[in-house]
């Protein structure tokens, strides 16, 4: 992160800080030792190319619990004064505290939150400063890396949206009226550096085909020609479909394949239906799974000994007669790396594609695919290095993550989460409306 700049859109006029206490928690700062921290990280943030105007004057807030109704009253104050964005200072990670900002921010008042823990912003590293910087930029509309144009394949064309897919469930121990929450995000243009994301309450609990998809692609769709700036819809979509195991890929075919194909049929004109657009491709990812490659050799490894990042074992392991892969894209910090599987569900982009050849240094289709695969690995925007699973099955599940955060009453039966304070409370009912993003921040990516 050293003399690195981000692609930043725009200004950050408006925006400020928070700190917040509780009864039984040690502070970090008060207001007058924030201010300085603050200020630094300001300049962090014009170093890495975020153009920030300082911060307006900073408060304070001493709250007795995560429900406390102040907390709320403060965050309409900060919508309603403009602010385009609020960095909150916690005492500690209070995960009910955690979920009550982020709801009234993303879903209540529409103001963009940036939580830190006031015992790590005290040590005013440059490293953390600007971690958090790499926040900021994502949620103003910015993007942190992009591929080079020869890494992109196919979609530098600037014809192919990526999306990524994932539903979250119920947990052991969540309120009877929990509900499984669906998420999508999707690529806006070929650089790959915003994924803006759309949630919905699935028809029912624990239903793993995403019910709402139709209309969830189709809002992406929109996205994808207003936002991208693009004269048409996408020729190409492909779709990183996560969570889903080996006993549904079928029904993903059977059930989730029309809907999408449906809300093509519904957006796109009839000229680009006759054309037969858009071609489709579907890849499911796996995670949970004991697959686990070792070197044979001393100093074919990395460091931890697991196998160099960007290894792909697409045979001898793999289904015999379909088209699957295991790649490991990541360097694990330590233990053994935990490859992700990817199950080609269905393919109309490449295999019709690359017919007559493929371009160097691939040999074959399965290594376009596999090669693209590892270079999403390498966008995902909060990490300087490649992740385990590619970017858009990734971000799909911190935006399930999120949705927990949003409806933490029903998945958490603690006493801090729930709305009433108290074990003995009736769970909330849950309304589709309890996910549903304020206008202001519905196409950014508020998730992260």
């Amino acid at each position: 992160m050293v003399d690195v700049k981000f692609n930043f859109v725009g200004t950050l006029r408006k925006w400020s800080y928070l700190l917040v206490s509780m009864g039984g928690y040690r502070d970090a700062f008060n207001l007058a030792s924030l201010a300085p921290v603050v200020k630094q990280f300001s300049e962090t943030l014009g170093k890495t190319g975020v153009n920030a105007a300082p911060p307006m004057t900073g408060l304070s807030l001493q709250i007795e619990s995560p429900e406390d109704a102040r907390l709320d009253q403060m965050l309409e104050r900060a919508a309603t004064n403009g602010l385009e964005l609020l960095l909150v200072i916690l005492p500690d990670n209070i995960p009910g505290l955690y979920n009550r900002i982020k709801h009234c921010g993303d879903v209540k008042f529409g103001v963009h939150t940036v939580c830190s823990i006031g015992s790590k912003l005290a040590k005013c590293s440059d490293q953390y400063f600007a971690n958090v910087a790499l926040k900021f930029n994502l949620k103003l509309g910015g993007s942190n890396q992009i591929l080079d144009s020869q890494r992109r394949g196919i979609l530098d064309e600037d014809k192919t949206m990526v999306v990524g897919i994932d539903v979250t469930h119920p947990s052991p121990g969540s309120a009877s009226n929990a509900p499984s929450v669906a998420g999508m995000v999707a690529s806006t243009d070929r650089f790959l550096g915003q994924w803006p994301a759309v949630l919905r309450i699935q028809s029912t609990a624990r239903q793993e085909m995403v019910s709402d998809l139709s209309d969830m692609l189709k809002s992406r769709l929109r996205l994808w020609k207003d936002r991208g700036k693009h004269t048409a819809f996408p020729e190409n979509i492909l779709v990183y479909r996560d969570g889903v195991s080996e006993g549904q890929y079928q029904t993903v075919l059977n059930v989730e394949v029309p809907l999408l194909r449906r809300a093509c049929a519904e957006t796109y004109p009839p000229a680009d239906q006759k054309r037969g657009l858009p071609r489709l491709t579907v890849v499911i990812v796996g995670k949970r799974h004991h697959t686990r490659f070792y070197v044979t050799r001393d100093g074919d490894g990395d460091r931890s000994g697991n196998p160099k990042p960007g290894t792909v074992v697409d045979r001898a392991v793999t289904e015999a007669r379909n088209w699957d892969f295991y790649l490991q894209s990541h360097a694990a910090i330590q233990g053994t790396a935990r490859p992700a599987h990817y199950f080609v569900l269905l393919d109309e982009i490449f295999r019709a594609r690359y017919a007559k050849g493929v371009p160097p240094p691939a040999t074959n289709v399965a290594d376009v695919l596999e090669q693209l695969t590892q270079s999403l690995c390498y966008t995902y925007g909060r990490a300087t290095k490649a992740v385990s699973l590619c970017t858009p099955a990734y971000y799909a599940d911190v935006l399930c993550e999120r949705a927990r955060c949003y409806l933490s009453g029903a998945f958490d039966a603690t006493p801090q989460a729930s709305m009433a304070g108290s074990t003995t409370a009736e769970p909330a009912v849950v309304r589709s409306e309890d996910v549903l993003i304020h206008g202001r921040l519905k196409d950014t990516m508020f998730y992260i």
